[in-house]
């Protein structure tokens, strides 16, 4: 992070090591995320199939893209991301949830808890750098939209499926 960058945070105090701790967790998060929909896509079974997994491709997408924006965010703030896999376990707050069971039902379960956690950790970020770190404050206010509206659809998505099963 450049000196005046640094200087500004620090003059709001911002412990940016402390934030930099935060935002690798919530990287091991979104690397855990992006696997558990990519893999979950490909395993899944049951009615709506298609709808899940179409679904699931596309939160994998943005799990993705969001692990790039925290990933730049921390070596922008003179940090490391976690550079070792193996890693992502120990700093995750969200934890990763093997679907072995691929019914449609269980998946859409595992990634709304996901999910939900994922809002918690972002709201928890934006806490931390409200009024301090607006850099920080916006990349997570960006994140938990789109974690928002992740949990909003998975919900739909739940809510269909009680209506099919109630009709048959």
């Amino acid at each position: 992070m450049g000196t005046k960058g640094r200087a500004i945070l620090e003059e709001f105090g911002v412990d940016i090591g402390g934030l930099i701790d935060m935002l690798n967790r919530a990287l091991a998060d979104e690397w855990l995320a992006y696997y558990q929909y990519w893999i979950g896509a490909k395993v899944a079974v049951g009615v709506p199939r298609e709808a899940v997994v179409a679904e699931l491709t596309q939160h994998a997408a943005d799990e993705l893209r969001h692990a790039g924006l925290v990933a730049d965010r921390i070596i922008q703030l003179g940090g490391t991301p976690v550079l070792d896999p193996k890693e992502w376990q120990g700093l995750t707050n969200c934890g990763y949830d093997k679907p072995e069971d691929p019914d449609v039902r269980k998946i859409l379960d595992q990634n709304i808890k996901g999910e939900q956690c994922a809002i918690g950790v972002y709201k928890k970020i934006m806490d931390h750098t409200r009024d301090k770190d607006h850099v920080t404050f916006d990349m997570a206010l960006k994140i938990l939209e789109d974690e928002i509206e992740h949990e909003e659809d998975l919900e739909a998505i739940k809510e269909d499926i009680a209506v099919m099963l109630k009709r048959s």
